[in-house]
């Protein structure tokens, strides 16, 4: 099965990868997910190389696993080296072009990922050699680099990538979902939000339950929570921000209703203002449920709050179960 290939690639038990879900992707939960035989992600884009070492080493001394760091390309990856020095086995990049990084990752001996998001994308990344790619549809939650839904765009990435391992992203939150994405070519898959839902994620309680109460149809694709990130739509549960906005036309930055309250405080006092990108981290106080709710559609498929290791094993024997009887 194609899923093999990844897995005797990365050092996997299991094709399951967890997305690098920004700030609530800390090292606990790619510890569990990578003790689970899965692959963990730190998102260290906005990491100092300080924090970067720290997280790495924390995992490291609690796994001997595989992980992945990722680093979102529209700013500059500062803590890379940091990362590389400290270890880190595998580097994913988004939203942009690794080119002249991938020297540097490569002279460290750790494997290489590159999101994409259409044809010319996976060509790129073809042209690059990376080790393998993730195909985003736009299904995802968080800030979303595709415009295509996953089961359009898969195939056709599948194919320009020839022997090179897909990872098909976005909207994925089941076994049956998983079984899909390997009978059009995947390689492995990449879930958040299910992994936004668990016990070792560090959002915030209220969150989690937003995602086990929401469905696919209350998400929404947006620009409303720019937070610095401009021209970088995101799909994020529908709330009382989002709708205001929207009943104003979607004004721009500068013009968008109550811009500029605060409307959280985190446990250090720092403050949120209504329309931070900032996702709701365990410790905040405030108006949590009006802040920036990122959530894919797989959301649909989300009915509790487990621990990591008990999603991972759920995931894999719904995935066993579909898989045996399309078989029989």
């Amino acid at each position: 099965m194609a899923h093999r290939n990844i897995t005797s690639l990365l050092g996997l038990d299991l094709p399951i990868f967890q997305a690098p879900i920004g700030n609530i992707a800390g090292s606990e939960l790619a510890i569990a997910v990578s003790s689970g035989g899965a692959l963990g992600a730190l998102a260290l884009t906005w990491a100092t190389p300080e924090v970067a070492r720290q997280k790495i080493f924390q995992i490291r001394a609690a796994t001997q696993n595989p992980f992945q760091v990722n680093f979102v390309l529209a700013f500059p990856p500062h803590a890379l080296a940091a990362a590389l020095e400290a270890g880190a086995p595998i580097i994913t990049f988004s939203w942009g072009d690794p080119t002249p990084y991938l020297p540097q990752v490569r002279a460290s001996g750790a494997r290489v990922g590159m999101q994409v998001t259409n044809i010319a994308g996976a060509q790129l990344a073809m042209s690059l050699g990376v080790d393998f790619m993730i195909c985003q549809g736009v299904e995802a939650g968080g800030h979303v680099q595709s415009t295509t839904e996953l089961w359009e765009l898969l195939p056709r990435v599948v194919e320009v990538a020839k022997e090179i391992p897909v990872v098909a992203a976005g909207g994925i939150g089941n076994g049956m979902a998983i079984a899909k994405a390997f009978s059009l070519g995947a390689s492995g898959v990449m879930l958040g939000t299910r992994f936004a839902a668990t016990q070792e994620s560090e959002a915030h309680p209220l969150y989690k339950q937003a995602l086990v109460e929401g469905s696919a149809q209350e998400t929404a694709l947006t620009v409303c929570f720019e937070g610095g990130w401009p021209y970088a739509a995101h799909r994020v549960l529908r709330n009382p921000t989002l709708e205001a906005w929207e009943a104003v036309g979607s004004p721009p930055v500068g013009q968008r209703p109550n811009e500029g309250e605060i409307i959280v405080r985190t446990d250090q006092g720092k403050s949120i203002a209504r329309y931070d990108d900032t996702t709701p981290r365990a410790g905040m106080t405030g108006k949590i449920l009006e802040m920036c709710l990122y959530a894919g559609t797989s959301c649909e498929a989300i009915q509790d709050i487990p621990p990591v290791k008990e999603v991972i094993e759920r995931l894999w024997l719904e995935y066993q179960s579909i898989a045996s009887s399309s078989v029989s």
